[in-house]
Formats: C-alpha cells, sequence, structure tokens
C-alpha cells in the first residue's frame, strides 16, 4: 500500500545566537513532515504490515526532503529524529506501526550510516497539535550536545483520519553544549552508544 499524502512540510531552523552570544557556525536542523490519510481510522486492524509499509516509502522521502533543506550531503548529517501525530479516529499503535519496523532503514541509507537508534515520540491530537520531534546523534547514543528535540506542527493536520509523519535531521549539536560527555572527536560509530 502506498502513502495517501495530503500534504508535505518541511521547516528548517537556524540558531544564529544563544543568550547574545554568537552560534558560529550557526546550528540547524530541518524536519520534513508528510500528512497521509490514515487507512485504518475508526476501526480495529490485527495486521498493521500495510502501515508498516508506509514507513518504508516515508522514511526514504522524508529524510530525503530534510537533508536537501539543510543543503548537505547526507553523510554530513550529526542526529536524526522521527515522530508521528495521529488523529483522534486512530490508535498510537498506527504510528508505531510507521516509525518502527522498517521505517529506520531507508532514514540510514539516505544518511551513508546511523549505528544509533533513531529517538522516536508518538501522539495522539487533532489539527494544529504541536508534537515534538526527540534527536540524538545518528552513531552514538551517548553523545549528550546532540540530546535535543525539535517541536513541529501543521495547521491543520492531523485531521480525524490522518497521520502526521516527521523526520528530523541536524548538521550539529545544540547551540553553545558544555554539560559533558562524549564529543563529537571522539565517536567511533560501531554500537550506537559510543
Amino acid at each position: 500500500m502506498k502513502a495517501e499524502i495530503r500534504k508535505i512540510v518541511v521547516l528548517v531552523e537556524e540558531t544564529l545566537t544563544e543568550m547574545g552570544r554568537p552560534v558560529a557556525p550557526p546550528t540547524r536542523r530541518a524536519a520534513a513532515i508528510a500528512v497521509i490519510r490514515n487507512p485504518f481510522a475508526s476501526r480495529y486492524v490485527e495486521d498493521l504490515s500495510d502501515l508498516m509499509e508506509i514507513g518504508v516509502e516515508l522514511g526514504g522521502l522524508l529524510t530525503q526532503r530534510a537533508v536537501a533543506a539543510l543543503g548537505i550531503p547526507g553523510t554530513a548529517v550529526q542526529s536524526y529524529g522521527k515522530a508521528a501525530a495521529v488523529g483522534e479516529d486512530g490508535e498510537l499503535e498506527h504510528a508505531a506501526a510507521i516509525l518502527h519496523p522498517k521505517l529506520g532503514a531507508p532514514v540510514r541509507a539516505a544518511l551513508g550510516k546511523g549505528a544509533a537508534l533513531i529517538p522516536s515520540s508518538k501522539k495522539r491530537g487533532g489539527p494544529g497539535v504541536p508534537f515534538d520531534i526527540p534527536l540524538g546523534h545518528k552513531d552514538a547514543a551517548f553523545v549528550r550536545s546532540h540530546f535535543d528535540g525539535m517541536e513541529v506542527r501543521i495547521t491543520d493536520a492531523p485531521r480525524r483520519d490522518e497521520i502526521a509523519v516527521a523526520v528530523a535531521v541536524t548538521d550539529s549539536g545544540r547551540p553553545l553544549p558544555r554539560v559533558g560527555g562524549l564529543t563529537i572527536g571522539e565517536v567511533k560509530g560501531e554500537d550506537g552508544l559510543r
């Protein structure tokens, strides 16, 4: 089953200063969000494999859009995350079916790597509901400077029978990080942790 996409929204956030201090180079993050029809809205369905296949489709599409918005090669992406907001006639398991079993492989393929788990969140809500895309370093979960998140919302989505699916990528960590932990220079990227 292919996703019935109503719209795609791409957002780019660039931070130039923090607490009156310059951020050089600026930190940049981008999110690509697809608003799709939920084929299982208003009914319980045991087999969610159609949504899993939609995850494959959206994983590649949204990652490519977000990376293009940053204007960098996929291999230069430092952190990533995924999230979904389900309209009120859907269930959180619909979001889980899209996000978890198969969406990650095309995300990693578009980035050339991704040893760490892709942080994720799910939410139910109506049009304009804000939802957070958690972010973490793509190859090493212990890089504290990259523990972050990006809030997104689409003013007219998700409608009752829709799901808003998002992928976010960054070219750096938080602005002016200083809480210690594993640094970018220390990343091995072999086990997804360090």
